[in-house]
């Protein structure tokens, strides 16, 4: 089977791998997003895809288009592969009805979540951020819209505890591999099933103002929040920047008139462990941050290291 493979993410590095790895499928080509400029050197840097793609296989064509659907050249070099199937993980561009119809048995997407729930951009972060203890991944045929195809096979994975968007999307990239591979092996048998739209729900791109920590809603949303949009939550301390990367929920019962006039001050210091502040119901214990220009540290480290003290307040 030829495959032409579209992704630009770590997340995509598994399938890749995997596809590459199999003699049943023959990868003619990788499309992936252009180079960016990062770190402090402003270097001109590949995404992931495109490292792995290349140590892989040198000599693998690579397209990078600014923007695929108006690229004519890149259209009819994919056009010309004659690919039995396209398969898209985390690509990042929009594509138009002329590329999803150009191989034989169409584009099949991996998707980081249990479809219908959490189409769009960001569905690991946001089923963490709310809370959810099962996600999965989902094999589906691409239509015009997002996330809307119809599904082809699905998998389950527990979100545990100690999750965040680092760990679970590297357990989820694994088996996004796996069951895509599984997935093109059956394509023939399939029964495709089409999504009830009444049980979809959408998770869009993470702005920067998701990562500001808010102290008046309740403890387990501001963890589920740190966990989810890890490493960038941050709140505002002595006036100047703190991120919380690291978390615990210590106390969920209080009486709520008795604590409001402490919501977002530092309620506890827990010896070895870190600090407890005060939100609209319970403690949320903090047990790693990272002040600005410095490294990661322990909340325990923190305490010390800023002399902190009961009753100060972030904001």
């Amino acid at each position: 089977m030829r495959v032409v493979f579209f992704g630009t993410p770590d997340f995509a590095v598994p399938t890749l791998e995997k596809l590459l790895s199999e003699p049943d499928f023959e990868v003619v080509g990788v499309v992936s997003q252009p180079d960016t400029r990062r770190g402090r050197g402003n270097q001109v840097t590949p995404p992931p895809i495109k490292a792995a793609a290349i140590a892989q296989n040198p000599d693998l064509q690579i397209w990078q288009p600014d923007r695929l659907k108006k690229d004519q050249q890149v259209l009819a070099e994919l056009a010309a592969t004659n690919a039995d199937v396209f398969v898209v993980v985390a690509y990042g561009q929009i594509l138009s009805r002329k590329i999803l119809s150009m191989p034989k048995h169409g584009c099949i997407n991996v998707h980081g979540s249990l479809l219908p729930k959490y189409r769009g951009a960001a569905p690991i972060q946001w089923a963490i951020a709310n809370g959810e203890n099962v996600t999965g991944i989902t094999t589906m045929q691409m239509d015009a819209g997002i996330d809307t195809g119809a599904m082809l096979l699905k998998t389950e994975l527990e979100i545990l505890p100690e999750d965040n968007t680092d760990t679970l999307s590297t357990k989820l990239a694994n088996l996004g591999a796996d069951l895509l591979i599984d997935t093109l092996r059956r394509l023939d048998t399939i029964k495709p099933e089409p999504q009830d739209d009444t049980l979809s729900c959408y998770s869009p791109m993470i702005g920067r103002e998701d990562w500001q920590l808010d102290w008046n809603q309740e403890a387990i949303a501001l963890h589920n929040r740190i966990r989810a949009f890890y490493p960038n939550c941050y709140t505002d301390f002595r006036g100047q920047r703190l991120k919380i990367t690291k978390s615990e929920v210590v106390e969920v019962e209080y009486k709520l008139e008795d604590n409001l006039e402490n919501i977002g001050k530092i309620a506890e210091i827990r010896k070895g462990r870190g600090f407890g502040l005060q939100t609209s119901k319970g403690l949320l214990l903090i047990k790693e941050v990272q002040p600005a220009g410095k490294k990661l540290q322990s909340g325990w480290d923190f305490v010390n290291g800023a002399r902190i003290a009961i009753g100060e307040s972030f904001s």
